[in-house]
């Protein structure tokens, strides 16, 4: 197929076969897994995952692309859509579902959030975005600017590593940053229930409104002198010496 990667849908089209490989290797398709590929492009995870006994299901938003797929392998179930508003949940069937994909720089970060949402009827996460973006997702205290938000959401829900590193050349057209491969694998048991998650997210972006502030400073008029005492967290320090454990108990002790 003969397409141009458009800028507005952040598209970058994987062609590096040894790449591929390990990405497919990496997904391991099983027999009646359902898996969902945000974004199929050309084809190049697609493919070899089309011919694996795995219940393949794509989620695209480019209309030129969906045609494609649905003229050439019909085979494909392919969800019309933005994969900022799909309902991944609707898919498992009481089933829970792999999510693979390598995702748009653009809207890599809020998607992940969007999964975090349903992370109920997820089994594992496979995707490939920007080195910049992995490093956050896996930055444990003290990593300098690595470390933030970012990290403690999704750590809350899920185990995170960085499976390997992808150059621009892996790529057409080549991105401007260098790209690695993720695996995140929700926890048996979620450290927030429903209810504390959006209490805990905007708690989380107060104490790292100012990085270079204490949490005492950061946390003003919302954490007093007792609390940090009875949570054995020590006031001065910085948002970005607290571990994921240390910040949950500071948040208990708050509500």
């Amino acid at each position: 197929m003969s397409h141009t990667p458009r800028k507005r849908f952040g598209q970058h089209f994987l062609h590096d076969s040894l790449v591929i490989q390990r990405i497919v290797h990496a997904i391991d398709p099983q027999p009646s897994e359902i898996i969902i590929e945000i974004g199929p492009g050309l084809g190049a995870l697609t493919l070899p995952l089309l011919n694996t006994k795995a219940n393949l299901q794509a989620v695209e938003f480019d209309r030129d692309l969906i045609l494609f797929w649905e003229q050439k392998y019909p085979q494909l179930q392919i969800h019309a859509c933005d994969a900022l508003r799909f309902d991944f949940a609707k898919v498992s069937h009481d089933q829970k579902i792999k999510v693979v994909g390598n995702l748009p720089y653009n809207i890599s970060t809020p998607l992940i959030f969007h999964l975090l949402d349903q992370i109920s009827a997820i089994s594992e996460m496979v995707f490939m975005v920007q080195k910049e973006v992995a490093d956050r997702l896996v930055a444990t205290p003290n990593e300098r600017s690595d470390y933030g938000r970012l990290s403690i959401m999704v750590q809350c829900f899920c185990e995170v590593e960085t499976l390997f590193e992808v150059g621009a050349g892996a790529f057409n057209p080549p991105p401007k940053v260098e790209s690695a491969v993720i695996r995140l694998v929700p926890h048996q048991q979620p450290l927030l229930n429903v209810e504390e998650v959006s209490h805990f997210s905007r708690f989380i972006t107060q104490a790292f409104s100012q990085r270079r502030k204490t949490l005492r400073n950061n946390l003003k008029g919302l954490v007093d002198e007792t609390i940090f005492l009875n949570a054995h967290i020590d006031q001065s320090a910085r948002p970005e010496t607290l571990s994921l454990h240390d910040f949950l108990r500071l948040f208990r002790k708050l509500s």
